[in-house]
């Protein structure tokens, strides 16, 4: 069962599955799409990638006009942004932040024209996307982690950054 909070931005939904846990330790479901679908989230995911970063590493507000995504953290943790990318939203520049962790197994359920960044606070941390589209499929945008325009407030400074995000 999922429990499905929407959050500030408009079409995304942050997602806390149900967790068993016993004395040998737990287990849930990550994705079902029957459910996924009948609570209106209807994307039809067809790519997985993951990410395996270290402490301190931020990922830039990166996205797409026709990709939907379904984030997570699968081990460690991050501080994760979305960020409305629509220039022609009377929302554009409205950001969210969430810690999405391996222990509070949460996900973040992203449309398309929102970007999607993290900074990684454990040691490491593996992050999952699933997507609707084949990468590639559409053109990217990418947004500066610290433009002025959107004033993101980060946990800490990036002191790993790519040169994309740069």
């Amino acid at each position: 069962m999922l429990n499905i909070e929407e959050t500030n931005l408009k079409g995304v939904y942050l997602i806390k599955p149900s967790v068993h846990e016993d004395k040998r330790g737990n287990f849930y479901e990550t994705y079902n799409e029957k459910e996924y679908q009948d609570a209106g989230m209807t994307a039809k995911f067809i790519q997985d990638d993951i990410s395996k970063s270290v402490k301190g590493v931020l990922k830039g507000m990166h996205g797409d006009p026709g990709t939907y995504k379904l984030v997570q953290c699968v081990y460690g943790s991050v501080y994760a942004v979305i960020l409305n990318c629509d220039e022609n939203s009377p929302d554009f520049g409205k950001w969210q932040s969430f810690v999405l962790s391996d222990e509070n197994k949460h996900q973040l359920y992203i449309p398309p024209m929102y970007g999607n960044g993290y900074y990684v606070l454990s040691d490491m941390a593996v992050y999952t996307y699933k997507q609707s589209t084949y990468y590639g499929e559409y053109k990217q945008f990418t947004y500066k982690w610290n433009d002025e325009r959107f004033g993101i407030e980060w946990p800490a400074e990036a002191s790993i950054i790519s040169e994309r995000d740069a």
